[in-house]
C-alpha cells in the first residue's frame, strides 16, 4: 500500500460526498461527477487547482498544516478522518519490525482476563484474536471454531458463512470493521500481514470490496452488539475497547451484558459452559 496513492483515493472519496449546494455553490443536473469538482474544492480551500491535482495524483508530498486543515474543513472531516488524512499525507518512516503488532500477550494481561467475570478478549488492529477468558470462549469458540485464539475476526466476519449468522447487526459490524482496517492500513502501510489480509478479503467478499472502495474510516470505542450464539440464542452486550499503551497495537475488549436480559445468566453461569 503506497501512501501517496492512498491519499489521492481518500481525497477523491471524501470530495464525492460533499454536494455543491452544501458548500454554497450552484448544483445542476449537468454535473458529470458526484460531489465537488477538483477546481471547486481547491477554490474553497484556498489553494491552486494545480497543487490540489498534484495531491490527488500523488505528486505533492507533505502538505502543510494549513493546507490539510483547509481541506478538512471543506470536506467536513470528523476527527478520525482528519487524523487519517494527516497520516496519509505524512507517513511515519518506521524501522523494520515496527509495522507488525507486538507478539505474545503479556502474562499480567492474561491473568487480568482470567479474573474478569464478563467476557473479555485481546485483539490487535488486524482483528487477530490473541487471548480470551473463559466467558469469551463460551461465546466465540462455538461460532468461530476452536481454537478461538488464533482466529481473525475480520476473516470470520466476511469469509465464513457462520460469520453472517453470528453478528445480528452484520451490515453495521462489516462497515465498522472495514473502517478500522483502513485506519490501520494508513498507519502501518508496511505491515505485510495486514496487506495479505486486505487482499484476501477483497478477493473473497463482494461486500468488503464495495465498502473498501468507499474509503470510509472509523474507530469504534464502545457500543452495543448482539450476537447469535449457536446454542445460547441471541446475546446482547455493551462493549468497551481499551487500546493498550505503547506500540503493541493490542486492544482489550470487554463485553458487559445489557440490562436485565437473560444474557448475563446465560453467559456467566458455569452450567452453560461449553465443553
Amino acid at each position: 500500500m503506497e501512501d501517496h496513492r492512498e491519499l489521492g483515493r481518500f481525497l477523491r472519496t471524501r470530495r464525492a460526498r460533499v454536494t455543491p449546494e452544501s458548500a454554497g455553490l450552484r448544483g445542476g443536473s449537468r454535473r458529470r461527477v458526484p460531489g465537488l469538482r477538483r477546481e471547486e474544492l481547491a477554490q474553497l480551500a484556498g489553494i491552486s487547482v494545480e497543487y490540489y491535482q498534484r495531491l490527488e495524483q500523488g505528486r505533492a508530498t507533505r502538505p502543510s498544516d494549513e493546507v490539510l486543515n483547509a481541506l478538512a474543513e471543506v470536506l467536513r472531516l470528523d476527527p478520525v478522518e482528519r487524523e487519517h488524512l494527516r497520516v496519509l499525507a505524512r507517513p511515519v518512516r518506521r524501522r523494520t519490525g515496527q509495522t507488525a503488532p507486538a507478539g505474545p500477550v503479556r502474562p499480567e494481561l492474561r491473568r487480568l482476563l482470567r479474573l474478569m467475570s464478563v467476557p473479555a478478549l485481546v485483539i490487535n488492529d488486524r482483528f487477530d484474536v490473541l487471548a480470551l477468558n473463559p466467558a469469551a470462549e463460551r461465546i466465540f469458540m462455538p461460532a468461530a471454531g476452536p481454537p478461538a485464539a488464533g482466529v481473525n475476526l475480520a476473516r470470520f466476519l466476511f469469509l465464513a458463512p457462520e460469520g453472517r449468522d453470528f453478528y445480528v447487526e452484520w451490515d453495521e459490524v462489516a462497515a465498522t470493521t472495514v473502517g478500522q482496517l483502513r485506519v490501520a492500513a494508513g498507519r502501518y502501510p508496511g505491515d505485510a500481514e495486514l496487506s495479505v489480509l486486505v487482499r484476501e478479503l477483497h478477493a473473497g467478499s463482494d461486500v468488503f470490496r464495495r465498502l473498501w472502495a468507499g474509503g470510509d474510516v472509523g474507530v469504534r470505542t464502545h457500543g452495543v452488539k448482539s450476537l447469535r450464539h449457536p446454542s445460547l440464542g441471541t446475546l446482547t452486550f455493551s462493549y468497551e475497547n481499551f487500546d493498550l499503551a505503547g506500540e503493541s497495537r493490542q486492544r482489550l475488549v470487554a463485553l458487559t451484558p445489557v440490562g436485565e436480559s437473560e444474557t448475563a445468566a446465560l453467559v456467566l453461569s458455569p452450567s452453560h459452559a461449553v465443553p
